[in-house]
Protein backbone atom coordinates (compact mmCIF):
# COMPACT_ATOMS: atom_id res chain seq x y z
CA UNK A 1 0.00 0.00 0.00
CA UNK A 2 1.42 3.39 -1.01
CA UNK A 3 1.86 6.18 1.50
CA UNK A 4 -0.01 9.42 0.92
CA UNK A 5 1.99 12.38 2.11
CA UNK A 6 0.41 15.52 3.44
CA UNK A 7 1.69 18.93 2.45
CA UNK A 8 2.82 21.12 5.32
CA UNK A 9 1.32 24.54 5.92
CA UNK A 10 3.86 27.34 6.29
CA UNK A 11 3.19 28.51 9.85
CA UNK A 12 4.47 32.06 9.34
CA UNK A 13 2.03 32.49 6.45
CA UNK A 14 -0.84 30.97 8.43
CA UNK A 15 -0.33 33.53 11.20
CA UNK A 16 -0.37 36.50 8.80
CA UNK A 17 -3.14 35.62 6.35
CA UNK A 18 -6.66 34.20 6.48
CA UNK A 19 -9.22 33.21 3.87
CA UNK A 20 -12.71 34.62 3.34
CA UNK A 21 -15.71 32.42 2.52
CA UNK A 22 -15.34 33.34 -1.18
CA UNK A 23 -11.65 32.39 -1.25
CA UNK A 24 -10.07 35.85 -1.07
CA UNK A 25 -7.03 36.22 1.18
CA UNK A 26 -7.17 38.80 3.98
CA UNK A 27 -4.09 40.55 5.33
CA UNK A 28 -3.22 43.20 7.90
CA UNK A 29 -2.24 46.59 6.53
CA UNK A 30 1.27 47.91 7.09
CA UNK A 31 2.10 51.13 8.90
CA UNK A 32 0.63 50.69 12.39
CA UNK A 33 3.85 50.03 14.33
CA UNK A 34 5.38 53.46 14.84
CA UNK A 35 5.20 57.13 13.75
CA UNK A 36 1.55 57.19 14.80
CA UNK A 37 1.65 60.81 15.98
CA UNK A 38 2.17 62.17 12.50
CA UNK A 39 -0.72 60.18 11.02
CA UNK A 40 -4.19 61.66 11.13
CA UNK A 41 -7.21 59.92 12.69
CA UNK A 42 -8.70 59.10 9.29
CA UNK A 43 -5.48 57.44 8.14
CA UNK A 44 -5.28 55.40 11.36
CA UNK A 45 -8.88 54.24 10.98
CA UNK A 46 -8.13 53.07 7.45
CA UNK A 47 -5.07 51.14 8.61
CA UNK A 48 -7.11 49.28 11.24
CA UNK A 49 -9.26 47.65 8.57
CA UNK A 50 -8.12 44.49 6.82
CA UNK A 51 -6.85 44.55 3.26
CA UNK A 52 -6.88 41.87 0.58
CA UNK A 53 -3.91 40.25 -1.13
CA UNK A 54 -3.62 41.16 -4.81
CA UNK A 55 -4.37 38.49 -7.39
CA UNK A 56 -0.72 38.60 -8.51
CA UNK A 57 0.43 37.41 -5.06
CA UNK A 58 -2.52 35.19 -4.16
CA UNK A 59 -1.12 32.10 -5.90
CA UNK A 60 2.09 32.28 -3.84
CA UNK A 61 0.12 32.47 -0.58
CA UNK A 62 -2.13 29.56 -1.61
CA UNK A 63 0.96 27.43 -2.32
CA UNK A 64 2.18 28.04 1.23
CA UNK A 65 -1.26 27.31 2.72
CA UNK A 66 -2.53 24.22 0.87
CA UNK A 67 -5.45 23.57 3.25
CA UNK A 68 -6.39 27.19 3.92
CA UNK A 69 -9.28 27.60 1.55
Amino acid sequence: MAKHYKMKTNRATAKRFSFTANGKIKRKKAGMRHFMRRKGPKAKRGLRQRGYVSTANADHIRALMPYGG
